[in-house]
């Protein structure tokens, strides 16, 4: 009977490791760290004198994959110097930033250039489309500092994202012949060309009205859920905020994270 009992106790055991490893690995998943940002400080002008001003004060802050986050604060809180950091545009005076557990807070200027182009997508409040190109032309140009011949598994990237954000039909006109909501969504096709983790935001809606505004918050939810790509957005609308999963406000040089409308 003894050992009827330990044999139901030995099954009951490793259906339970199993049902753990499964969980776990499940858990993994959710909780994947794609940037970390440590004790970052960072100001301008000449520290120790006058006219040293600091913006970042031992800020710290986490970003897993597929995430979205609202970056939030009134004006000069430093939501721009920020977004500067974890785009690799700028570095700090202190602090370490991590990504994918590797640190690039000590990367030179072509490391960083390098890293930006592999991992990172950016949509500014201006859709900045080169003019004189078409919209599929203005897509596919980040591909060209990369010196190869666009290939069509690449080519295929770029019509599946352009289908998808809904302007295939102007694929070869200019953006003066586009609406600011179509170059706008141009702008965010182009900054998804290279597959980046994570895609970089700054006041996305700010030139848009209303209903384009809301189309396009909608827009870059869906991509983020449908391709697993992690979000980041400086905004003062309300409005986007609320949709995030967490929202960060900036107050004198630090982060506070708060749940979103849409992470509750």
């Amino acid at each position: 009977m003894l050992s009827e009992v330990e044999a139901c106790l030995k099954i009951m055991t490793i259906k339970k490791n199993t049902l753990s490893r499964v969980l776990g690995t499940q858990g993994d998943k959710k909780i994947n760290m794609l940037l970390q940002l440590q004790n970052i400080t960072k100001g301008y002008g000449q520290p120790g004198t006058h006219s040293y001003r600091p913006v970042l004060k031992d800020l710290n802050i986490k970003l897993q994959q597929g995430e979205k986050v609202a970056i939030v604060g009134s004006s000069g809180s430093g939501k721009t110097t920020l977004l500067n950091l974890i785009g690799a545009l700028d570095q700090p005076e202190s602090g370490k930033i991590l990504f994918k557990g590797t640190e690039i807070s000590g990367y030179d200027k072509k490391q960083l250039a390098a890293f930006r182009n592999k991992n990172l997508g950016f949509v500014f409040q201006l859709h900045h489309l080169m003019p004189q190109l078409t919209l599929w032309e203005n897509v596919l140009l980040p591909l060209l500092p990369q010196g190869n011949k666009i290939s069509k598994e690449q080519k295929d990237w770029a019509e599946h994202l352009i289908r998808k954000v809904g302007i295939w039909e102007q694929r070869n006109q200019k953006p003066s012949e586009m609406s600011g909501g179509e170059c706008q969504r141009t702008a965010v096709v182009r900054a998804l060309i290279n597959k980046p983790a994570l895609l970089l935001a700054d006041e996305p809606t700010g030139a848009l009205d209303q209903e384009n505004a809301s189309a396009l918050t909608e827009l870059l939810i869906q991509l983020s859920i449908e391709e697993n790509i992690t979000l980041v957005t400086v905004t003062h609308s309300v409005e986007m905020a609320g949709k995030m999963d967490k929202k960060y406000t900036l107050r004198n040089g630090m982060a506070s994270p708060n749940p979103s409308e849409g992470g509750e």
